[in-house]
């Protein structure tokens, strides 16, 4: 549902900078407020994603068809401008309702191939410049990003394939690749200014909110840290910025994954809240979810107030009833996303345990994840299974 395109900014006074579209399906035009299917869309708050299956938000005709930026088709969308300098600092960025069509719709290692200097043979010369001008221009975002200093885990995801019977053929880690951080920024930087426009409009809105550590996960992040002789001082002010420097120091050494893993420990739980305290992990003063409305009910919510705040063209943006009830919603919808987080990690979990079952007897190295009185926690470096040992 999202489609991103780049290019060099003509206008003189901005030399060396970039114009960024990110265009995102226009679903609020087919979910209007208070529909059977905004009111099923609420209930469920966000689409799951399960090994062998998804259960989306939406119903399919709208998530894998008409909300679906198909190659080559013509579809409405809710779409971001944005200027940046040569830095990638944000100079500007106007949101319009329009219609777009994609001109390739590529894998991410595809473009990936491209931005190292290898395009498939498939891509033809427009969709190359179109590339190349993408890259440069997230070029630029990186040298603004890494000094904004966004908490910087590595933590690895779990792909698991299944064979045509239904069971584990395998289990590996999905490769990172920087065509993925490409587009995570260009979301960032759109959701960022959604958040900017609707205060502007003073529009009222669903923030995506991130509190900064508490005190006792502080505490015990300092006591682990002290087994490695790495100090914390536990009353200082915790910012992304050191704990990114703590794990520079832990990287290539045996710690860093799990270095990785209780740094996440300690962070709070990101929420979706009426009221802004900004974003920790992200380090943004202001942060609302755009980019994603045919899988989250928080996104769609942003689409209807910015067609609202901005009078934009349609007659169904956010509704007076709506408004009352952003606290209300923002809680329901954070439930919701724990249940379906809850759910994939349940399911992820049975599934490697089947696969592990096959393997009784066998040896496998693994790490030790946690201590506790009653034994150790263990996780198996080539599936990621966890057990207690």
């Amino acid at each position: 549902d999202d489609a991103v395109w780049a290019g060099p900014d003509d206008d003189p006074a901005n030399k060396g900078g970039h114009v960024i579209l990110v265009a995102i399906a226009d679903v609020a035009h087919y979910v209007t407020p208070a529909s059977a299917l905004d009111r099923e869309a609420l209930k469920r708050g966000n689409s799951a994603y399960f090994p062998d299956r998804v259960v989306p938000m939406l119903p399919e005709k709208l998530s894998a068809d008409l909300c679906s930026l198909k190659q080559g088709v013509d579809r409405p969308c809710l779409a971001v401008r944005m200027v940046f300098d040569t830095h990638g600092h944000k100079r500007g960025h106007t949101f319009m309702r329009a219609v777009m069509r994609s001109a390739a719709r590529l894998s991410y290692a595809q473009a990936q191939a491209a931005f190292d200097g290898r395009p498939g043979s498939e891509l033809n010369p427009v969709v190359r410049k179109a590339l190349a001008d993408l890259w440069a221009a997230y070029k630029s975002l990186e040298i603004a990003r890494e000094k904004r200093s966004p908490l910087s885990l590595d933590l690895p995801e779990r792909r698991i394939q299944l064979g045509p019977d239904g069971h584990v053929a395998s289990i590996a880690f999905r490769e990172r690749l920087e065509s993925m951080r490409l587009i995570e920024e260009c979301m960032v930087l759109a959701n960022v200014a959604a958040a900017e426009a609707l205060e502007h409009a003073r529009t009222p809105l669903i923030y995506r909110v991130h509190d900064a550590p508490s005190r006792e996960k502080l505490y015990a992040f300092s006591d682990f840290l002290r087994t490695l002789n790495i100090s914390f001082a536990k009353g200082q002010v915790a910012q992304p910025g050191v704990f990114n420097r703590i794990l520079a120091k832990a990287k290539d050494t045996p710690h860093a994954a799990v270095m990785h893993d209780v740094v996440l420990r300690t962070q709070a739980q990101a929420v979706y809240d009426a009221a802004n305290i900004g974003h920790f992990g992200l380090n943004l003063a202001k942060y609302a979810h755009f980019t994603s409305p045919i899988r989250r009910y928080a996104d769609l919510i942003v689409h209807r107030a910015l067609i609202r705040g901005l009078k934009l063209p349609g007659g169904d943006g956010l509704t007076d009833r709506e408004i009352r009830e952003l606290p209300k919603i923002a809680e329901a919808i954070s439930l919701t996303e724990r249940r379906a987080m809850a759910a994939e990690r349940d399911s992820t979990d049975r599934y490697v345990a089947a696969f592990m079952n096959d393997h009784v007897g066998a040896t496998f190295p693994a790490r030790i994840t946690g201590v506790t009185k009653f034994g150790l926690f263990v996780r198996l470096a080539e599936s990621g299974a966890e057990g207690l040992l």
